[in-house]
């Protein structure tokens, strides 16, 4: 490590205390307490065998959160001796500690202050009572996202300006180079200088590069002063960019890992103006503290981030785009739920079985989680494959996938709505279809007719997927003309905002027969914002088909196609 690297937050020893032994604590890299003495015992309120052999944090929860803890984590990511002298409100007495890093090991002594303290013990139980108050709104302001981007400009609002003029949070990539994740400035008027500064810089990666020294050391670092030569390399030439840095007036850095998992996977730099002093012993602790209760936030939110992009690709695994037949035109929606993955048990699916007729499909699993899409995945690709095997009515296919489920012990319950829209050779050319249909417990198709009339094409309840049933399934059938359009949904869009199923759907219905004839990727989008919004309460699925007018047929309504 630099010179500049290796200036870290080390405070000056307190003088000993005449005729007063410290008491010695040892801790390991579990925070157990290998070795305690009397005397520490004594300070901390405890016999000696309620602490030896016992992890720090469960013998003595009333030290959480205190500037003695925040002390003891500063102490152990660092590799200098340090000090620390405060008061130490459980105790209700001023401390002198030093602490020292011997390999995995932690070597401290408490020492009970005696003689004048540089404050009045009010202003001590204020001042600890304030920064304990600041710690507390630092977790529970961090636990509030899972958002990456929101995390970090969340924690850049809570440093600035309490603990520093600006600040800067720098994380790893998945590529191991670190990214300006999010910054800010007390003084709206540098905010501009600030970005610029960090989006024209020249990254560098010397070592005497305060937050690259940081990230790769996991160590915390401290310049009271910053040397022009470090900055000079970030310039690359640039006058433009040497002037935001002036503008900026950096006097002192520090900067704090951030560390999660046993891995530091960001930093989180503190800089003050030249009119603002160094930081000092207590605020480089608690800006460790800090860190730490933010890390665990921030890395919750990277990894959900990446949990999510992995569901997603995922999900657009399982949910093809849709065929499109020259007389044909179909559009398909998925939207997750908004409290879960973007991912669910809902799914849809339109292929054309070998003798040209298209098979439409519409399907539910019980979840709302990654569970229910895998569930769901089996579920499809298991239907998909018997429909497609062979020319069967939908109440057969429904059979056959019932007992495919069963035998294989799939385990899941599903409804699902199987349609196959065909053309016999005696309407060929006349623009009208056969719609042939099996519901295993599914919502019922609409039809919106040429004229504008909106028809729910209910049949007779059967029973769900995966339910063991013996009970023979049937099919229903209806014509479908020139410029009709069915639709095929899931239960999320007509239970939005907690409304009951009839209900829903008849403002589902209502909401089609407004929006009349337009095109169907028209339609679902349309649907989705009028009666979803932003952010759906349970997954949505919709399929969308128009039926196109042929040469010579007539639409609904007297209208000559073509």
């Amino acid at each position: 490590m630099s010179e500049a690297a290796a200036a870290a937050a080390v405070v000056p020893a307190s003088p000993t205390a005449a005729g007063q032994a410290p008491g010695v604590a040892v801790f390991d890299g579990d925070w157990t307490l290998v070795s305690v003495d009397q005397a520490t015992a004594d300070l901390l309120g405890r016999r000696r065998e309620e602490l030896a052999g016992r992890n720090i944090w469960i013998a003595l929860p009333e030290l959480a959160g205190t500037i003695l803890h925040s002390f003891l984590l500063h102490a152990r990511s660092v590799g200098e001796r340090v000090t620390w002298r405060g008061y130490y409100p459980p105790a209700g007495c001023w401390l002198d500690a030093t602490a020292q890093r011997a390999g995995d090991h932690l070597h401290v002594s408490l020492r009970r202050r005696v003689g004048p303290v540089p404050e009045s013990r009010t202003d001590a139980v204020a001042d600890e009572g304030d920064r304990l108050r600041f710690l507390a709104e630092v977790s529970e302001s961090m636990v509030s996202t899972l958002d990456p981007t929101k995390s970090v400009a969340t924690l850049v609002d809570l440093v600035v300006p309490r603990l520093c003029d600006w600040a800067v949070v720098s994380v790893l990539g998945d590529d191991g180079a670190p990214t300006d994740a999010g910054w800010g400035h007390r003084d709206p008027a540098r905010a501009d200088d600030l970005e610029l500064y960090l989006r024209k810089r020249v990254r560098t990666a010397v070592d005497d590069n305060p937050m690259v020294t940081a990230l790769f050391t996991g160590e915390p670092i401290h310049l009271q002063a910053l040397d022009p030569a470090i900055i000079e390399p970030a310039f690359g030439g640039s006058e433009e960019v040497r002037a935001a840095w002036e503008r900026l007036d950096a006097g002192s850095i520090t900067v704090v890992p951030l560390r999660a998992r046993a891995e530091t996977f960001g930093a989180l730099g503190l800089i003050n103006g030249s009119a603002r002093p160094p930081h000092s012993e207590m605020e480089i602790a608690t800006a460790v503290e800090v860190a730490r209760r933010a890390s665990l936030a921030i890395d919750n939110a990277r990894l959900y981030g990446r949990q999510l992009a992995v569901a997603e690709t995922l999900q657009r695994s399982l949910l093809t785009p849709p065929p499109q037949p020259g007389d044909l035109e179909i559009a398909v929606r998925y939207l997750p739920a908004s409290s879960t993955l973007h991912v669910g048990g809902d799914w849809y699916d339109a292929f054309q079985q070998p003798d040209g007729a298209t098979l439409l499909v519409i399907g539910d699993v019980v979840g709302h989680n990654v569970d229910a899409a895998a569930a769901m995945g089996q579920v499809r690709s298991i239907l998909r494959g018997i429909a497609y095997d062979r020319h069967e009515e939908p109440a057969r296919v429904l059979t056959r996938v019932d007992a495919a489920l069963t035998g294989l012990r799939i385990g899941t319950l599903a409804t699902a709505l199987i349609a196959r829209l065909e053309q016999p050779p005696e309407l060929a050319g006349s623009g009208r279809r056969v719609l042939r249909w099996s519901s295993a417990g599914h919502l019922p198709p609409l039809l919106l007719h040429g004229d504008g009339r909106v028809e729910l094409l209910a049949s007779e309840p059967q029973t769900l997927l995966g339910a063991e049933s013996t009970a023979p399934r049937s099919d229903a059938v209806a014509e479908v003309g020139a410029g009709d359009t069915l639709l095929f949904y899931t239960d999320g869009l007509v239970e939005q905002g907690r409304t009951g199923i009839d209900e829903g759907t008849d403002r589902l219905v209502a909401a089609v027969r407004e929006l009349g004839p337009v095109p169907v990727d028209r339609l679902c989008d349309a649907l989705i914002e009028r009666i979803v919004g932003p952010r759906p309460e349970d997954d949505v699925a919709i399929v969308a088909v128009r039926c196109s007018a042929q040469d010579g047929a007539v639409q609904e309504g007297g209208t000559p196609a073509g």
